[in-house]
């Protein structure tokens, strides 16, 4: 591995690491610095923030209908919390320092305990500076299981990450805040990988099926996918069931905190490799998660598979009894915002951005005292989103799902975040079914942190 390959992100051919964990076997989550080797053995490993010491932290396995009940134990030097994404849970459970709990200080604990109704892919990742705390290494995956799985020869959970580290010594680059990260398209990292290392390995065998639970946890990297060697079929977004499965022709796009889950066949002979590739930074298919096929007794050649059963509260939203709204994203670098309000003062551009805010929500920069929006318990909402900046956004509300509203009026599949494009209008509905104060950010972090977060509140 030479120091070019390094910086430019490629990946190799090891094998992977966060074996499952059942809910039922630990009570804690440990919050402590920890060591994990990001890079090629050739390199030291990297110092990383982890919990239970496992980068990522441990797959937690609970059943749709039963409950998470974790003791957050901060080891670390600083504040943190654990947000559970895109679970429908209790308010006061979502993690969220300064809106939903206080920080738990180094040394402290906080008991996080909540019901989980959905079944799917999900994730825990830290909500207290998350911009560095996530790139670190704060981040694990959550499985809600179906109380009838589909028919797969194995489920495999990928987390995608990028690292952003000195090429000398594989250490993160610092500051996690610098300007250009905060006021451009986010801290992009110069070394791709899965579930712990740059090498990615999962081994198969012919006419092998998948589920493979794909998640984004990378600070602002859209990952282009495509399948190699491999037929597939989207049966899950951000962790809500599609009605049918959808065969996978082409490219797969999973924006920052997005979820998929697939169902593949490999359709490779022993021998050969199947696997990931993404679309590099060069517009060339590289491989992110190599998968060899060995030899061995192959599973039978198996047709469409059958739907996921559906989730509870999928309602469609009434759009013609809805609250209209529309949020504006402003700021970054050439995009030329004027001013925004900050800490209750307004502000020019050059003020915000001595202050570390380069961004803002419909003239908002970083958190009000006040909601974006006060909405009635089960009201329908339809929310405009209009990107007037030059980046992309991965926008995630907290607490609910929502659909997009197609410019025929009709409804695309419920997701938790969304990517929303330079100058392409995006309207999202939702119906508010659940009390409480919801965050609404960007996940690109360093644009959450630097002044594109908002939240709403459902009484």
């Amino acid at each position: 591995m030479t120091r070019r390959a390094f910086c430019a992100g490629t990946v190799g051919t090891a094998g992977l690491a966060a074996l499952p964990l059942s809910a039922q076997e630990a009570a804690t989550l440990t919050a402590r610095v920890s060591t994990a080797q990001l890079a090629p053995v050739s390199y030291p490993a990297t110092a990383v923030w982890a919990y239970d010491g496992q980068l990522p932290g441990p797959v937690l396995r609970v059943p749709q209908g039963g409950r998470v009940t974790r003791q957050l134990v901060n080891a670390l030097p600083v504040p943190t919390s654990i947000h559970w994404h895109g679970i429908r849970i209790d308010n006061a459970m979502d993690g969220v320092a300064g809106l939903t709990q206080d920080p738990v200080p180094p040394g402290e604990t906080f008991d996080y305990d909540f019901a989980v109704p959905d079944a799917g892919t999900y994730w825990y990742h830290a909500h207290t500076n998350s911009m560095e705390q996530v790139a670190r290494g704060l981040a694990g995956a959550l499985i809600v299981e179906e109380a009838e799985p589909p028919e797969v020869d194995r489920d495999e959970v990928i987390l995608f990450d990028d690292w952003l580290l000195n090429p000398e010594d594989a250490q993160f680059m610092e500051p996690f805040n610098h300007p250009m990260s905060l006021s451009h398209a986010g801290r992009m990292g110069n070394l791709l990988g899965a579930n712990g290392t740059y090498d990615p390995v999962v081994a198969t065998r012919p006419k092998e099926r998948l589920r493979l639970r794909l998640i984004n946890g990378a600070n602002a990297r859209v990952f282009i996918l495509r399948l190699h060697e491999l037929t597939g079929w989207t049966v899950a977004l951000d962790g809500m069931p599609l009605p049918a499965p959808e065969a996978v022709e082409g490219e797969l796009t999973l924006a920052p905190a997005q979820r998929v889950d697939l169902i593949v066949d490999v359709v490779a002979e022993a021998g050969a490799e199947a696997g990931l590739l993404h679309l590099g930074d060069d517009d060339s298919w590289q491989v992110l998660v190599r998968m060899p096929v060995e030899s061995g007794a192959a599973s039978v050649v198996r047709g469409v598979p059958v739907p996921l059963p559906p989730n509870p509260r999928v309602e469609l939203p009434s759009l013609e009894t809805a609250r209209r709204l529309e949020m504006v994203m402003e700021g970054g670098a050439m995009a030329g915002m004027a001013s925004a309000r900050f800490e209750g003062k307004d502000m020019g551009f050059r003020e915000l951005a001595g202050r570390g805010q380069f961004w803002a929500l419909s003239g908002q920069s970083g958190m009000s005292d006040t909601p974006f929006a006060r909405l009635e318990r089960g009201e329908s909402v339809r929310l405009k989103l209009t990107n007037a900046t030059v980046f992309p956004h991965a926008m995630h509300l907290h607490g609910m799902h929502f659909r997009e509203v197609h410019p025929d009026g009709s409804f695309g599949p419920m997701r938790d975040t969304i990517l929303s494009l330079p100058d392409e209008p995006l309207e999202i509905a939702f119906v508010a079914d659940n009390p409480g104060k919801w965050l609404l950010h960007c996940h690109m972090l360093a644009h959450a942190a630097a002044g594109m977060i908002s939240w709403i509140e459902v009484a």
